[in-house]
């Protein structure tokens, strides 16, 4: 009995090994990840400062009155352009007029007694004394005369600078009290931007360099300017150094849009570029990953200059390398991919992509 027991165990140990390896069945292989690939090629890349800051114009203007009056004419609406100069308003000036006709009539009589009295000094008639006193008399109604026509020149308001009524405050009629603003003049023959540039900056952006603006308020459009000028100093206080740029006016800009601007300060024309895309996003050196054959591998890389959706490689990959550019999340060294590339393929793709970006 313990013989049939023993045969019959050993049977039953060979059917178990049959069911782990059945004759003619092959092992089944890691399923492959899909991804998109590009290749690295040349092309030109420039390198870029960019920031953002609003647009002033070059020069601006607050008018106030010098003197007070009735304004008797306004000439100027909102939005006419005004040459410096020019009058923008006429104030009441009867009281200006009548204060310098007096004055010039004192002046007058003064000196036909300062002509009379010089030629009786010369005779030894009339003492040094009185002659000196005639004469400062003269001089002191002079000055009079001059500030009397000065403030009657203040009722005509004029223009101190060349540009576009932005404001006016005052109509016809109103009574204008003296050092009141009335009007508001900006020259937007040329617009500026200010950028605060950190200093590590302060090497590479030099007067005269190529500038590219895009407004919010006009999307799609770019305009070109140059810049205008820097600051020669750092602030102590942030670290950073002013950058003027300068685009030209009288068109579509206006002051007070808010512009993102970027300055090229060096270019490359043949460089090695990547899709920014490809780039790993973690915490480790600069890295993509390289397709050879249907496998992956991790390759650290020395980056050069960003421009837009490029990166430039200095090293680590050469031209024609497939680098993986979406589906990265799933990778790992030696991992085997599927390239995909086909139109029927971009729904896959598209969702790999979506993935990745939850992630």
């Amino acid at each position: 009995m313990p013989c049939l027991l023993l045969l019959s165990a050993c049977k039953g140990g060979g059917g178990a090994g049959e069911a782990q390896a059945k004759p003619g069945e092959e092992k089944k292989g890691p399923d492959a990840v899909p991804v998109e690939v590009a290749k690295a090629s040349r092309r030109a890349v420039a390198a870029s400062y960019t920031g953002t800051a609003p647009l002033e114009p070059v020069a601006e203007s607050q008018v106030v009155a010098k003197t007070s009056g009735v304004a008797l004419n306004v000439m100027f609406e909102e939005g006419q352009q005004v040459r410096a100069g020019q009058t923008l308003v006429r104030l009441d000036s009867a009281r200006s007029e009548l204060q310098a006709a007096q004055t010039a009539a004192q002046m007058r009589k003064l000196e036909a007694n300062y002509a009379r009295a010089k030629q009786m000094a010369e005779q030894k008639l009339l003492s040094a004394n009185d002659n000196d006193q005639l004469r400062y008399d003269l001089e002191e109604a002079r000055a009079a005369n001059r500030m009397a026509n000065l403030e009657l020149s203040y009722a005509s308001v004029e223009a101190p600078i060349s540009g576009v009524i932005a404001s006016r405050s005052i109509k016809t009629g109103n009574f204008v009290q003296i050092n009141t603003p009335i009007f508001r003049i900006v020259d937007t023959s040329r617009l500026e931007a200010t950028l605060n540039v950190p200093e590590r900056e302060l090497a590479t952006l030099k007067s005269g360099l190529p500038v590219l603006l895009q407004v919010d308020a006009l999307p799609g459009k770019t305009f070109a300017g140059t810049v205008d000028r820097v600051a020669p100093v750092v602030d102590s206080g942030s670290g950073t150094f002013r950058v003027v740029c300068s685009f030209a006016g009288g068109g579509v800009l206006q002051p007070g849009m808010f512009g993102r601007i970027k300055i090229d300060y060096d270019q490359r024309a043949n460089a090695l570029v990547v899709p920014r895309v490809a780039l790993l996003e973690d915490d480790g050196d600069p890295a993509v990953f390289v397709v050879n054959g249907d496998k992956t591998k991790r390759v650290p890389v020395k980056l050069g200059y960003m421009d837009g959706s490029w990166a430039e490689v200095r090293e680590g990959v050469k031209e024609g390398d497939q680098v993986v550019v979406a589906g990265k999340t799933a990778l790992r060294d030696g991992t085997v991919v599927q390239v995909l590339g086909q139109p029927q393929a971009k729904a896959e793709v598209a969702a790999v992509a979506k993935t990745e970006s939850k992630q």
